[in-house]
């Protein structure tokens, strides 16, 4: 079973950074392309960031290129994501997915980021 622990959000002003994580397990992580994605309230859910599972590429939404840094660590399953110099409009409930599951809508609980002053 795919479980998905994201972790890392909270109330920050803007400028700040967070650093958010996930705890995966129940599927080969290492083989996995991840992502994370945000919902912020009323708006449907958008990919922020990505990152191959073989190469490591690495790919970002235009609102977060140059201050948000995906990175994983293959030896714990464990994704993240580096958020600098937020911003108000980054508030929003952030998950991690591998890309593989998106179809089949199996999201874990979240963490939520609220940037405001």
């Amino acid at each position: 079973q795919v479980q998905l622990v994201e972790s890392g959000g909270g109330l920050v002003q803007p400028g700040e950074s967070l650093r958010l994580s996930c705890r995966t397990s129940g599927f080969f992580f290492r083989s996995s392309d991840m992502s994370w994605y945000r919902q912020a309230p009323g708006k449907e859910r958008e990919l922020v960031a990505a990152i191959t599972s073989l190469s490591g590429r690495k790919n970002y939404a235009a609102s977060v290129k140059g201050r948000f840094t995906i990175s994983r660590d293959n030896a714990e399953n464990t994704l993240y994501l580096q958020m600098t110099s937020l911003k108000p409009e980054d508030t929003a409930v952030y998950y991690c997915i591998p890309d593989w599951a998106v179809e089949f809508d199996q999201w874990g609980q979240g963490t939520q980021v609220t940037v405001s002053s």
